[in-house]
């Protein structure tokens, strides 16, 4: 049964019940007491988790700066991260505050 389910990239769980939805908004049909009830947690557990669905790259990002410390002669640190929520692509950018002193 496994063989089968990895051929049709059907191994995990949510990738089925992902499966099961395309299948019923396309071609229709009844879903069984424990197939509505899954599908319902599913959504669920993935609110509760944070995931969002976006329609294209660049739609949703999200984005932090970071302190990083100090570094002798170099002054502080900062991190500033970028992840695009569809591709799920992180992009990061180390960089040095500068101080200006007043002359």
């Amino acid at each position: 049964m496994r063989s089968i389910w990895l051929r049709h990239k059907l191994s995990n769980f949510n990738s089925r019940l992902k499966a099961l939805e395309r299948k019923v908004a396309g071609q229709g049909g009844i879903l069984t007491e424990a197939q509505v009830q899954a599908l319902e947690k599913k959504k669920h557990d993935d609110e509760a988790c944070g995931e969002i669905e976006t329609a294209h790259p660049g739609y949703l990002g999200s984005q932090d700066t970071f302190y990083g410390g100090t570094l002798k002669g170099v002054e502080r640190l900062y991190q500033q991260s970028y992840i695009d929520t569809y591709a799920k692509v992180a992009q990061a950018k180390l960089f040095a505050a500068c101080s200006y002193q007043n002359v």
